[in-house]
């Protein structure tokens, strides 16, 4: 396997004391993004799969939340997705993987849908729900040009407007994250 130039995003959580540093690199067969969050609550090292197009092809979550240890292997299968082993109906077979406790999967989606979203585009994700015992569906939708894109969650009631880095990493997320990405 061999990797290519890569990119890296720093942040800073804004809603608790917390910090998360992820790579983007390119491989031959697709993209990787390996990263570590640490906060109150936990320390995670991750890694995210995708193929040429960005879609995921498979994630790995390690290392404790709420003092209990983590080990996930997650994997998208012909029919949607699942963790360790067991399949996860109630997370489809959306193209995206969200962690939710870090900004660094929704990159995902904006690596993949167009640059300009004149109209909203609704983007489900395979949703890491917090508790870290399963995925679901998440609801996403993006619209927007350039540096700027709206950004909407219903089911967990969260929009906002993020500020997106050429990467396509998210450098600002009101009220949860900042950050910044070395080119």
């Amino acid at each position: 396997m061999t990797t290519h130039p890569s990119v890296t995003a720093h942040w800073r959580r804004l809603d608790r004391a917390g910090t998360d540093r992820c790579t983007l690199s390119r491989l031959d067969n697709g993209w990787m993004l390996v990263g570590h969050a640490a906060w109150d609550e936990g320390a995670l090292d991750y890694c995210v799969r995708c193929g040429p197009e960005w879609a995921t092809l498979s994630g790995d979550v390690t290392g404790t939340y709420r003092d209990a240890q983590i080990g996930l292997s997650i994997q998208r299968t012909p029919g949607g997705w699942s963790v360790n082993g067991t399949p996860q109906p109630e997370a489809e077979d959306h193209t995206d993987l969200d962690l939710g406790f870090t900004p660094a999967t929704n990159l995902l989606p904006l690596r993949r849908l167009p640059r300009s979203l004149t109209a909203p585009v609704t983007a489900p994700a395979a949703w890491l729900v917090p508790e870290m015992t399963h995925l679901k569906t998440l609801s996403q939708i993006y619209s927007g040009t350039g540096s700027t894109v709206t950004y909407a969650a219903p089911s967990v009631g969260y929009a906002a407007d993020l500020t997106v880095h050429p990467s396509g990493f998210v450098t600002h997320y009101p009220g949860l994250w900042e950050g910044w990405v070395d080119d």
